[in-house]
């Protein structure tokens, strides 16, 4: 081998390290696997041969001069983007992961390309040629020289200087999802990913006997740091499916954890509800979902019912509530900040609406005013949490609603070339114990103060910037969004924004709501607009006291969403009052 070779895990400070230590240690053991959407093919790497690839690109950008610098990945679904990652750090450059440009996200590509300025854009023979020949027509399009690795010579591998790299170095810029602001690139360091791979799996409790499953897309961070970095960690094998397989046919994710056996897997809630409406019982019947340990459900509200409803429907085939892992983290905490225990059913509370919307958490007496909350475990290892007024800086005590804030280890390094947002989000101090600095995270909720197999969970309420707030009460966006999609079969579930705009001086609150395909007009189920208004009107007059000021009926897939599927809030609120939305009723 190349280079030098560490005796332990203990002393990798650098990922390059790290491979270099599986690489070294256990050369023929699976790194990654990635199985073809019907999963009759399986192509596998083990870690010598991600090292060999490693090494190969690695020289192919220090012939670029890309070390220190920006370089852009764009990759399909497959191993080819692991093997570019671990290039772009053994030549001691900084990756930038994206999406695959379409016509739905080009802005936030070109977005991404200008704020990184990278040296060179890594891709394959296919993805160059279609990416190039679409941004001769798109003006005003950064110069990025583009370079396919998929016919690289791994020849070149014998050629390949180890940089020299500590774990302040940074190995990647994670740009933000823009579910609430523009895309930011997160400066994610070598120490900030090994420390939280450390957390992930102090939490998960994985060990090398452990088998993966991953479909989320290796550009977000639950699928890099949480499907492919963590397992090579953990010394466990992974293996990747396509998220668009995932996303045509459910049933291919829980096909491919019975076929293999994964005992960890996971996504946002809206994958396992997702599961829920499209898997029928025919294949239902074919699954084995009994070694399934660890379900991780995160990066964005986790709800009760879906929880509920999944555990339910599948228990015939082995899967135990057990499994469920609700989990909370962000970009800016590299990923993970907290998490339950392994094999432990999750904490889930009622709480009284009126209590919570006054800033307390009190548990509810009655049904009609309970919101129902899954907690999301407790910090792990040095990592630490504040509950804080967002607008006092003063912290809360337990059982009392404020903005999540985080400091530890896993904390990044800051926005990339944002010294004026970074001041703010990742300096902020408390003015009551003048301590800091702490990460403002923007999510609001609390820490619980009972009861005793609860005390100390922290539950999420909603995001800081997203509140409605109407007659002087606090409304969570989400709730509302949830209200919708139940209340009228033609609507759309996670196709719902709800949102407030200014009317004559007051907040008054909108609605924009998908039409599930077959309901729209000119099918033969049409849906009538006068009765889904009048549905959503009563909904939400009955479960929030609240009356709506516009309902928006839109094709389907027309709410904006960020390319992890959350809803896009603002970026709804401005196509609305610019009158851009692709209204079918209102």
């Amino acid at each position: 081998m190349n280079g030098r070779l560490l005796g332990s895990l203990s002393e990798c400070s650098t990922l390059v390290d790290l491979l270099r230590y599986r690489a070294g240690h256990q050369p023929l053991a699976q790194a990654a696997a990635f199985m073809d959407d019907e999963g009759g093919r399986v192509t596998r790497w083990s870690y010598a041969d991600l090292d060999r690839r490693a090494r190969a690109i690695g020289v192919l950008l220090q012939a670029h001069r890309a070390g220190g610098q920006r370089v852009l990945l764009v990759y399909p679904p497959g191993l080819d983007f692991i093997a570019a990652f671990f290039g772009c750090l053994y030549a001691g450059a900084v990756a930038v992961p994206a999406y695959p440009p379409r016509p739905r996200f080009l802005a936030r590509f070109q977005t991404t390309v200008e704020d990184a300025a990278p040296v060179v854009a890594l891709t394959t023979d296919d993805l160059r040629e279609m990416i190039t020949a679409g941004l001769r027509e798109t003006p005003g399009f950064p110069p990025v020289p583009w370079v396919s690795t998929d016919g690289l010579s791994l020849d070149l591998a014998e050629g390949w200087q180890e940089p020299s790299l500590t774990s302040n170095h940074l190995a990647f810029l994670q740009y933000t999802s823009g579910s609430t602001s523009a895309p930011r690139g997160v400066m994610v360091t070598h120490g900030n990913l090994l420390h939280n791979s450390q957390v992930i799996q102090r939490c998960f409790g994985s060990t090398p006997e452990d088998v993966g499953m991953i479909w989320l897309p290796m550009y977000h961070d639950m699928g890099l740091i949480g499907g492919m970095l963590q397992p090579m960690f953990a010394g466990m094998p992974v293996t990747f499916m396509s998220p668009v397989a995932f996303l045509q046919r459910p049933v291919r994710w829980l096909d491919a954890i019975s076929r293999i056996g994964a005992t960890i897997s996971g996504g946002p809630n809206f994958a396992y509800d997702l599961c829920v409406r499209k898997i029928t019982p025919e294949q239902r019947a074919t699954l084995d979902l009994s070694k399934w340990a660890v379900a991780f459900n995160g990066a964005e509200p986790v709800r009760a019912d879906t929880l509920a409803r999944f555990a339910a429907m599948f228990a015939p085939q082995g899967f135990r509530p057990q499994a469920w892992y609700p989990c909370y983290g962000l970009a800016e905490a590299t990923l993970m900040v907290t998490g339950g225990q392994r094999s432990q059913l999750p904490v889930v509370m009622a709480f009284s609406v009126a209590a919570l919307e006054a800033g307390a958490a009190v548990p509810a007496v009655s049904e009609p005013d309970a919101r129902v909350l899954v907690g999301c475990g407790r910090a792990c290892c040095d990592q630490e949490i504040g509950i804080i007024e967002p607008e006092t800086l003063v912290g809360v005590p337990d059982g009392h609603v404020g903005e999540i804030w985080v400091r530890g280890a896993s904390v990044t390094a800051g926005y990339w070339q944002r010294p004026e947002a970074n001041a703010v989000t990742f300096g902020a101090h408390r003015v009551d114990t003048g301590d800091g600095p702490w990460l403002r995270t923007g999510d609001l909720g609390f820490i619980a103060s009972g009861p005793e197999d609860a005390a100390g969970e922290l539950f999420i309420t909603g995001r800081l910037k997203e509140l409605i707030i109407i007659d002087g009460r606090n409304h969570y966006p989400q709730d509302i969004e949830l209200t919708v999609e139940v209340c009228h079969p033609a609507l759309v579930t996670h196709g719902v924004a709800a949102f407030s705009v200014d009317v004559k001086g007051e907040e008054r609150l909108v609605i924009v709501a998908e039409l599930e395909r077959e309901y729209l007009p000119g099918r033969p189920n049409a849906a009538d607009p006068q009765a889904v208004t009048r549905a959503v009107r009563k909904a939400v007059s009955e479960q929030h006291a609240i009356s709506l000021y516009d309902l928006v009926l839109v094709k389907t897939g027309s709410v904006p969403v960020t390319t992890s599927g959350k809803i896009q809030r603002r970026a709804c609120r401005a196509s609305y009052l610019a009158g851009s939305l692709n209204a079918i009723g209102r």
